[in-house]
């Protein structure tokens, strides 16, 4: 390595330092943008994510999953009649028992702060998640994307006009990993998890 390339290094490092020193250890730390902040918690977690900027790219994700898992002619969990509609031309059989092969759903919002994808009795009824097949597609948008979860259970109130939906729950465990699970994931169930996030901002 040349000496000025030595020396070059030196002073960024240098003036990184610097610029840590002065903010503090006890300044917040800067805050990532929610799309960020989101799918870096949703990768972590084990989440599949798919990002698509139309329509045709979404036909074509969901394609690409259905190839790659081998899912074709298989059962389908799915009570969203427009999702129905949507996927219809792609050979599965939708039906309304949970043994079905894969839940295919809308949900009601997509947590930036632990990469949680919340969902309502609007999209799973009564049903409890280890109800539900073991593989999950999740339809959404980026407006979909909120901070906190007290802040879709608001948005949650205000769309079913202060009427709460009777189930509601977050998933944020999308592999069978062995890692030791802590005290706030205690009886939660993983999902094999695939997102399909569509650009509508």
């Amino acid at each position: 390595m040349s000496l000025f390339k030595r020396l070059f290094k030196f002073k960024k490092t240098s003036e990184k330092e610097v610029n840590l020193s002065e903010r503090g250890k006890y300044l917040p730390q800067e805050k990532l943008p929610i799309d960020e902040k989101f799918t870096y918690n949703f990768n972590k977690n084990g989440g599949k994510f798919l990002y698509c900027v139309s329509t045709e790219e979404v036909m074509q994700a969901f394609d690409n999953i259905l190839l790659e898992n081998d899912w074709y002619e298989k059962d389908v969990f799915c009570i969203n009649k427009q999702l129905t509609k949507k996927f219809d031309g792609f050979n599965l059989n939708f039906t309304k028992k949970t043994s079905a092969t894969v839940f295919l759903s809308t949900c009601e919002a997509l947590v930036a702060a632990n990469g949680s994808v919340l969902l309502s009795s609007n999209q799973i009824k009564e049903k409890k998640l280890n109800e539900l097949p073991k593989n999950f597609i999740i339809y959404a948008t980026t407006s979909q994307l909120i901070e906190t979860i007290s802040e879709g259970l608001r948005n949650i109130k205000n769309k079913s006009n202060n009427k709460i939906p009777s189930n509601i729950t977050t998933i944020q465990d999308f592999e069978s990993s062995k890692k030791e699970k802590d005290f706030m994931s205690y009886g939660s169930t993983t999902k094999n998890l695939y997102l399909l996030l569509l650009e509508d901002l």
